[in-house]
Protein backbone atom coordinates (compact mmCIF):
# COMPACT_ATOMS: atom_id res chain seq x y z
CA UNK A 1 0.00 0.00 0.00
CA UNK A 2 1.49 3.34 -0.93
CA UNK A 3 2.71 5.47 1.92
CA UNK A 4 0.47 8.55 2.68
CA UNK A 5 2.95 11.35 2.83
CA UNK A 6 2.34 14.65 4.32
CA UNK A 7 4.62 18.15 4.84
CA UNK A 8 4.85 16.77 8.15
CA UNK A 9 6.35 13.16 7.41
CA UNK A 10 8.00 14.24 4.19
CA UNK A 11 11.60 14.11 5.22
CA UNK A 12 10.99 11.25 7.19
CA UNK A 13 10.09 9.11 4.27
CA UNK A 14 12.57 10.41 2.33
CA UNK A 15 14.93 8.77 5.02
CA UNK A 16 13.16 5.31 5.51
CA UNK A 17 14.70 3.72 1.92
CA UNK A 18 17.45 4.45 -0.31
CA UNK A 19 14.80 4.69 -3.18
CA UNK A 20 11.43 6.91 -2.94
CA UNK A 21 8.60 7.57 -5.65
CA UNK A 22 6.45 10.93 -3.87
CA UNK A 23 3.21 11.46 -6.21
CA UNK A 24 1.98 14.68 -6.02
CA UNK A 25 -1.96 14.68 -6.39
CA UNK A 26 -5.03 16.20 -5.80
CA UNK A 27 -8.71 14.86 -5.62
CA UNK A 28 -9.86 17.06 -7.82
CA UNK A 29 -7.61 15.88 -10.53
CA UNK A 30 -9.05 13.79 -12.99
CA UNK A 31 -5.34 12.42 -14.27
CA UNK A 32 -4.58 11.82 -10.77
CA UNK A 33 -7.34 9.31 -9.60
CA UNK A 34 -6.65 7.53 -13.13
CA UNK A 35 -2.74 7.21 -11.85
CA UNK A 36 -3.93 5.71 -8.38
CA UNK A 37 -4.30 2.38 -8.90
CA UNK A 38 -1.10 2.03 -10.41
CA UNK A 39 1.07 3.85 -7.57
CA UNK A 40 -0.62 1.51 -5.46
CA UNK A 41 0.35 -1.28 -7.84
CA UNK A 42 3.77 -0.14 -7.98
CA UNK A 43 3.64 0.51 -4.04
CA UNK A 44 3.46 -3.82 -4.00
CA UNK A 45 5.34 -4.70 -6.57
CA UNK A 46 8.29 -2.88 -5.09
CA UNK A 47 8.78 -3.51 -1.67
CA UNK A 48 12.44 -2.16 -1.25
CA UNK A 49 11.30 1.23 -2.90
CA UNK A 50 9.08 3.68 -0.45
CA UNK A 51 6.10 4.22 -2.41
CA UNK A 52 3.85 7.73 -1.19
CA UNK A 53 1.38 9.96 -2.23
CA UNK A 54 0.95 13.55 -0.89
CA UNK A 55 -2.05 16.01 -1.20
CA UNK A 56 -1.08 19.04 -2.63
CA UNK A 57 -4.14 20.82 -1.73
CA UNK A 58 -3.62 19.79 1.92
CA UNK A 59 0.31 19.91 2.05
CA UNK A 60 1.48 23.13 0.01
CA UNK A 61 4.97 23.10 1.28
CA UNK A 62 7.17 20.63 -0.12
CA UNK A 63 5.03 20.93 -3.57
CA UNK A 64 6.38 24.59 -3.51
CA UNK A 65 9.69 23.40 -2.50
CA UNK A 66 10.16 21.16 -5.29
CA UNK A 67 8.78 23.30 -7.84
CA UNK A 68 5.38 21.12 -8.77
CA UNK A 69 3.46 23.12 -10.85
CA UNK A 70 1.82 20.16 -12.70
CA UNK A 71 -0.46 17.02 -11.49
CA UNK A 72 0.44 14.78 -11.14
CA UNK A 73 3.85 15.16 -10.82
CA UNK A 74 6.15 11.80 -9.15
CA UNK A 75 9.46 12.44 -8.24
CA UNK A 76 11.87 9.88 -7.39
CA UNK A 77 14.37 10.31 -4.95
CA UNK A 78 17.57 8.65 -4.20
CA UNK A 79 19.29 8.71 -0.85
CA UNK A 80 17.18 11.85 0.14
CA UNK A 81 17.83 13.37 -3.13
CA UNK A 82 15.55 14.26 -6.12
CA UNK A 83 16.77 12.14 -9.01
CA UNK A 84 14.07 12.07 -11.76
CA UNK A 85 10.52 13.51 -12.53
CA UNK A 86 7.89 12.62 -14.10
CA UNK A 87 5.03 15.00 -15.29
CA UNK A 88 1.32 14.19 -16.28
CA UNK A 89 -0.30 10.53 -16.07
CA UNK A 90 2.48 7.80 -17.00
CA UNK A 91 1.98 3.92 -17.55
CA UNK A 92 3.06 1.71 -15.11
CA UNK A 93 6.08 0.42 -17.34
CA UNK A 94 7.66 3.57 -17.62
CA UNK A 95 7.47 4.20 -13.84
CA UNK A 96 8.86 0.75 -13.53
CA UNK A 97 11.51 1.49 -16.00
CA UNK A 98 12.78 4.74 -13.37
CA UNK A 99 12.58 2.34 -10.85
CA UNK A 100 15.04 -0.41 -11.87
CA UNK A 101 17.04 2.07 -13.69
CA UNK A 102 17.51 3.88 -9.62
CA UNK A 103 18.32 0.09 -8.08
CA UNK A 104 20.79 -0.68 -10.81
CA UNK A 105 22.74 3.04 -10.45
CA UNK A 106 23.61 1.66 -6.87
Amino acid sequence: MALEITDQNFDEVLKSKSIVLVDFWAEWCGPCRMLGPVIEDLAKSNEDVAVGKINVDHNPVKSVEYGVTALPTLIFFKDGQPVERLRGAQSKMAIQKVIEKLKGAD
